[in-house]
């Protein structure tokens, strides 16, 4: 099981799309367990295999802080049919990511969230044409008047791509909902990278988006350009890969939502 666990879901090259492929093209081991379950152990509810634990690459328990979680990953392991494939695993990839990563260096990744809110997707408009505008402003504003109503941060938005410098009080206040527990932090990092947006991160984690919804403000631009241009096939597939990547994260900020997690220990609930 250790080659498994360390070959299969080792750290990927930046082009999840190749990741994708380079998986396809090398032999993926068979389907090695009949059971994939969930018992209570030592620091939260672990993921078994034939009651055996699984391992992330780090050789770390795969363990997550609340059981609902943990059958979440459970299901993902027995959900896999003759092979196992990470490709279809993105639950799975995040928690290893967060137990062999997040968990020891979170001063980091709170720092690239803040570094993202900065300069959020979110401030910067279109002039023209006019539909692109307002469909950026459909999307955006709610989240934006959240952020001010909720957290008390009023920004600035520009036209175009020159940089605004945002008032230091507002990140302030925004950068304190990032949250400090690495479940929810590492959750939070994926959807900001994914968006371009720390704030439709913070909106998600609190409960004001759905994925569907931050999923949706995430790519007007994008899909406003489909629209114009038509379809790219290549694109379209890393769409869907990096669409997964963003419903494991939601997956984790919805089950943790309103939840006490230590954020010292990765699989305590406190």
């Amino acid at each position: 099981m250790r080659d498994v666990f360390t070959d299969l879901f080792a750290p990927e090259r930046p082009d999840p799309v190749e990741a994708v492929r380079r998986a396809t093209r090398q032999a993926l081991p068979r389907r090695f367990y009949q059971t994939a379950d969930v018992d209570e152990g030592e620091g939260g509810y672990r993921v078994l295999l034939d009651r055996r634990p699984v391992r992330t690459p780090a050789r770390r328990a795969l363990v997550a802080p609340v059981r609902p979680l943990a059958e979440a990953l459970a299901a993902e392991w027995q959900a896999q049919p003759d092979i196992i494939d990470p490709a279809t695993m993105p639950l799975t990839r995040l928690a290893n990511a967060i137990l062999d990563g997040v968990a020891g260096e979170p001063a980091l990744v709170t720092a690239e969230i803040e570094k993202y809110l900065a300069s959020d997707l979110l401030f910067y408009r279109a002039e023209a044409p006019d539909e692109l505008a307002r469909l950026q402003a459909e999307h955006w504003d709610p989240i934006l008047w959240w952020a001010h109503e909720a957290l008390g941060a009023r920004f600035i938005l520009s036209v175009g791509i020159v940089y605004a410098a945002q008032p230091a009080a507002a990140l302030a206040k925004a950068g304190a909902a990032i949250p400090g527990d690495p479940w929810r932090l590492g959750a939070a990092h994926v959807v900001t990278t994914l968006t371009g947006s720390a704030l439709i991160a913070l909106a998600l984690l609190a409960g004001e988006l759905t994925v569907e919804q931050a999923w949706r403000a995430a790519h007007v631009d994008e899909d406003w350009n489909i629209a114009q241009w038509g379809r790219d096939e290549a694109a379209l597939e890393r769409r869907a890969y990096r669409e997964g990547e963003m419903r494991a994260a939601a997956t984790v900020l919805g089950v943790l939502r309103d939840r006490r997690i230590s954020p010292a220990a990765p699989g305590l609930q406190s």
